[in-house]
This record gives structure tokens, sequence and C-alpha cells, in this order.
């Protein structure tokens, strides 16, 4: 075997495994703790919670991370970051648990989730770029486009009739990561380790539905 396809080999069995590890997490836990964190909620927001109300909240909670990291407050920052990600939990819980799935719904999550993720690391990379530091400034961009790329991947799948909901790093952990990197002024090894996690996650999707079109 040549070197590129011994490569292209091990990458095969890599991604492989991650699908099966990923598939083992999401059966054990899923929609399980919805009960639990529904059972919380209405407590704040009693029986006719509006899920959109939690997803407005969560983006503006992102926009106030956003100015918090312009501005070097990181602790706050992080803290501000994992408000956003319990109100992004929450408006699901809602929205399941009082039978509000709607497209529209739906479709504000995702818009804006997308300018979620972006606006932290845009507040990231113009900080660094204050700072002067051009090495960071180029890691961040790496990590901005494998973070547009994955849900990217995701509904190009999708129009094309193959679900896709694998991969390591999706939203959730980038959000964690982020929030660990801010909280503890991590944020240099936290970018790497995105920069990576990332962009192999987006060659796990584009793996993924290869297969899957090749079999269809």
């Amino acid at each position: 075997m040549t070197f590129l396809s011994k490569m292209l080999c091990s990458l095969s069995k890599i991604f492989h495994w991650c699908f099966i590890l990923q598939k083992m997490i999401g059966n054990k836990i899923g929609h399980r703790l919805d009960p639990y964190l529904y059972y919380f909620l209405k407590i704040f927001s009693g029986e006719h919670g509006n899920p959109n109300y939690f997803t407005l909240m969560g983006f503006f909670a992102t926009l106030a991370a956003s100015l918090l990291l312009l501005k070097g407050f990181w602790f706050l920052a992080g803290l501000a970051i994992i408000l956003s990600g319990l109100f992004d939990l929450f408006d699901g819980v809602v929205a399941r648990k009082l039978g509000r799935v709607t497209p529209l719904g739906g479709f504000l999550d995702s818009v804006l989730d997308r300018y979620s993720d972006l606006l932290l690391l845009l507040a990231i990379l113009i900080y660094y770029l204050k700072k002067e530091d051009p090495g960071l400034v180029i890691l961040t961009s790496f990590v901005s486009m494998g973070t547009a790329l994955i849900p990217y991947i995701r509904a190009k799948a999708e129009s094309l009739q193959v679900p896709c909901h694998i991969g390591l790093m999706e939203r959730a952990e980038r959000i964690i990561l982020l929030s660990l990197g801010a909280l503890f002024q991590w944020m240099e090894p936290i970018l790497w380790i995105l920069a990576i996690l990332t962009h192999f996650t987006v060659l796990q999707r584009i793996y993924y539905v290869w297969k899957k079109l090749r079999l269809s």
C-alpha cells in the first residue's frame, strides 16, 4: 500500500469509531434530561413558555459575551457564554415539552446560532488584532472557517436527503470549550483544539456524506 492509501485507510477507521462512539453516547443521553430541565423551567416561566424568547435571550447573552471579550473581561465573558448556551438548551426543551416545535422556531434558532458562533470568534479575532498578535488572528480565522463549515455541510447534506447529525465538535462542544477558554484564560490552547477538531469534524461529515451517497 502507498503512504496515501494507508493514511486514507487509517482516517476511515478513525471516522468509523468516532461514529460508533457518538451514536452510543447519543442513544444513552438523547433528550432524557428534558423532564428535569422542564420542571426547573416551569418554576420561572410557568406552563406557557415561548421557546423563541429563550432563543432571543441566548442571542443577547452572546452579544454581551462578545462585548466583554472585546474589552478583555475574560471571566465575565465566560459566564455570559455559559448563559447563552443554557438559553440555547432551554429553548429546545420548552419547544419539545409544550409541543411547540415549529419550522419558524427551528429556522430562527439555526440562524441566530450561526450569528452567535461567529460573533464570539469575531470578538476574539478583533481582540488579538488590537494586541497585534498575527498568529492568533490567523488561528482564530481558521477556527471560524471550521465553525462555519460544520453546519453548512449538514444543511447541504440534508438538501441531498442525507441526514447528517454526526461530528465530534458540534455547537455544544464548541460553546463549552470557548467558555472554559474565557473563564480560565486558556483561550490560545482552546483555539488550537478548536482549529484541529472543527476541521476534523468537517472531514468526518464529508466522509460520512460521501459514503452515504456512494451507497445510495
